[in-house]
């Protein structure tokens, strides 16, 4: 590999998981591949070809894949869910291995993949600074150097000597963070962290990044559904799609392909609902019509949301409920609950109404919408006895950052109003 200019050079890269198999699926096979590791041999259940076995169902995440990475540049890796954007950076990070393929690497790297990757729960913090330098393989006087800056920057002095299992998401993302920017890594590697950050910390840590890449040359690896920030730290781009490049190359252009992707899918998306298909319902009660008063909104603004919903079959009580997630399938951020009808209510029933969310609540970023309509024994049970669930089939919700508003970060319910 040339060292001179390039950081990251991947080959016919693939990655390829079997569904319910850990390892290779059989103790004698995981036997085979540790001996031939320690013979220092080609593990012989490492690729997909003659040797797979084609009665494993399973998925490619990745694709051959093939591009360099100079050093010092930004990439924002984008793409929707399930685009195996998070699996190439674990195989980069070397957390897992390719299926097929290889990555060649000229620098050490140090990874943000997920909250609380890489620290020891029992360890405290400072401890934890000095573990992760001994993994990158720096002498503890070379920490020593490191830590009073680490610790600034995180802005967790108080906390620095308690074990992190105590600590908050937020104050993970921080000391994580810190530790990566401020040890001696040559590429940084970012996975969705700074979404867990207040804004404060998520301003300082894209500035951070952008000095580690313009004034001390690292290269930076950046992935994130928040277009905002990946204009304002990158230059480069990726575009994924089920597993595999779609588009890699200068960053207006990436966006381009990307946001075109969104509006396409987005398009299908209203269609099924105009349809009345691919959202899941026992035939009680369905959504009729979900519309957002803008494209997106400002922190400081009320977010407003107008909702039509029609009663197929007669029962008690209608219950509504509103599910904001940091992505899809991912961890419920907000909740929004509310009772529509508490009587019986009637076979044909309908009813149009205007969610109103207070401003403040929600940090900047595209989230995902999940809906839900139900009856009192529904809410009561947790059964579904009349239902209907309504799974992103709306545009994601995009906040902007105008204000200095100070939001919580643990999962909270919605202070908002129901008309």
């Amino acid at each position: 590999m040339d060292q001179d200019g390039i950081a990251i050079k991947v080959e016919n890269l693939s990655k390829y998981y079997k569904l319910g198999v850990i390892n290779n699926g059989t103790l004698f096979k995981d036997l085979q591949s540790w001996i031939a590791r320690k013979r220092g041999k080609d593990d012989p259940h490492a690729k997909i070809g003659s040797r797979y076995d084609a009665s494993q169902e399973g998925f490619w995440a990745l694709k051959d894949l093939n591009f360099e990475i100079n050093k010092g540049d930004r990439v924002g890796i984008i793409g929707h869910n399930g685009a195996g954007k998070s699996t190439l950076l674990k195989i980069l990070s070397q957390i897992t291995a390719p299926t097929e393929g290889q990555i060649k690497i000229n620098g050490r790297i140090s990874s943000l993949l997920e909250v609380g990757t890489g620290f020891h729960g029992e360890l405290t913090g400072r401890e934890n600074i000095y573990m992760n330098g001994a993994i990158l393989g720096m002498k503890h006087e070379e920490v020593d150097r490191k830590v009073a800056k680490i610790i600034e920057f995180s802005e967790i002095g108080d906390y620095i000597d308690t074990p992190v299992k105590r600590y908050s998401s937020g104050m993970y993302v921080r000391l994580a963070f810190a530790v990566a920017a401020h040890l001696d890594s040559d590429i940084l590697i970012a996975d969705e962290v700074l979404a867990v950050g207040d804004a404060a910390f998520q301003k300082k840590a894209l500035g951070k990044m952008n000095e580690l890449s313009s004034g001390e040359g690292r290269t930076v690896l950046f992935v994130s559904h928040n277009m905002s920030q990946v204009k304002n730290l990158c230059n480069k781009g990726m575009v994924l799609e089920k597993g595999r490049i779609k588009f890699a190359g200068d960053l207006p252009e990436c966006i381009g392909v990307y946001e075109a992707d969104y509006k396409k899918m987005y398009r299908q998306q209203m269609n099924s609902l105009e349809n009345n298909i691919n959202h899941r319902t026992n035939g009680a009660v369905k959504f009729l019509d979900i519309v957002f008063s803008k494209e997106s909104y400002f922190d400081d603004e009320i977010i407003e949301i107008s909702i039509k919903i029609e009663v197929i079959r007669e029962f008690k009580g209608l219950y509504f409920d509103l599910l904001i997630k940091k992505e899809s399938g991912g961890a419920t951020i907000a909740e929004l609950s509310h009772c529509l009808e508490e009587n019986i209510v009637k076979s044909g029933y309908k009813k149009e109404f205007t969610l109103k969310i207070f401003p403040g609540q929600i940090l900047q970023g595209a989230y995902p919408l999940y809906f839900w309509l139900g009856d009192e024994q529904s809410v009561k049970t947790g059964n579904a006895y009349n239902y209907c669930v309504l799974d992103e089939y709306t545009p994601d919700l995009v906040i902007k950052k105008r204000s200095n508003y100070s939001v919580v970060q643990n999962m909270c319910f919605l202070k908002s109003d129901v008309i």
